[in-house]
């Protein structure tokens, strides 16, 4: 028998379709149709994990001569079980392993606690890979207070972070801090926003950084209709002072952050 009728046999008798083999090796259907027509082998290391799965040696799957073992059209349930069980192992590695977990205290309809994270292999993000929660920690979360690689929320912390207050190395909220940031209020390397400071700032109303653009503008290279250019240094006194002269209604706390910002462009 050849190797192409051993494995569409064992496929059948394991009540395994196509795709469903193809899912649990991580290749496409159209690769298990090929090598059940004859049109394409798998390389050994899809050889190892068929003979895995099914219970035979790889010698059995790629030499003709050899018949199908002894009994083997006849499995009993303790082979059944080991069988199920080496199905489970493949399965985990080839699709990977999401860890999950949802408190059972919720608010509002929420966890206050939900946690995605780990990788899934194979496979396209889905609402069951993704943090929903009061708080929400994962490689995708969305919640009030949200913790991942992508992440949603009031209070977002991510490589991509959205929210109300967003950290993250790309960052858009109302208040936004990271490498590039968009918002209300932006902070970072490269800062778009009605307030920016950054290296690159381009502010609606106030840009503060080493090249800052906007109606008042602080740096050492700085455009607008006010400029203050930090030429060889300003004092956090010398900046307040410049953006109350422009800007008389800033709000205490953000006119310190700005003016300790101007100081200390280099």
């Amino acid at each position: 028998m050849r190797f192409a009728e051993k494995l569409a046999d064992l496929r059948r008798r394991a009540g395994l379709s196509q795709e469903q083999l193809a899912d649990r090796l991580g290749v496409t259907r159209q690769s298990v149709s090929k090598w059940e027509g004859g049109a394409a082998m798998p390389d050994i290391g899809k050889l190892i994990s068929l003979s895995e799965l099914f219970g035979v040696s790889v010698d059995y799957l790629v030499k003709d001569y050899l018949d199908a073992p002894e009994g083997e059209a006849d499995l009993d349930q303790a082979q059944a079980r080991r069988l199920e069980e080496k199905v489970d192992d493949l399965t985990r590695y080839i699709r990977g392993t999401v860890y999950s977990y949802d408190s059972r205290l919720r608010i509002f309809g929420l966890p206050l606690v939900s946690v995605r994270i780990g990788f899934a292999r194979h496979q396209k993000l889905s609402r069951d890979h993704v943090a929903r929660g009061f708080i929400a920690i994962g490689n995708a979360a969305v919640g009030v207070v949200s913790i991942g690689l992508v992440s949603v929320g009031v209070l977002s912390l991510g490589v991509l972070a959205v929210g109300l207050l967003a950290l993250g190395a790309v960052a858009f909220g109302a208040a936004a801090f990271g490498i590039a940031v968009l918002g209300i209020l932006a902070l970072g390397v490269s800062a778009v926003g009605i307030y920016a400071g950054g290296v690159a700032a381009m502010g609606a109303k106030i840009a503060v950084g080493v090249a800052a653009t906007g109606a008042v503008a602080v740096g050492q290279e700085a455009s607008g209709a006010h400029v203050l250019l930090w030429g060889n240094g300003l004092t956090a006194g010398e900046v307040e002072a410049f953006l109350l002269a422009h800007c008389p209604d800033l709000p205490g706390l953000l006119l310190r952050a700005l003016s300790w910002l101007g100081a200390h462009i280099r």
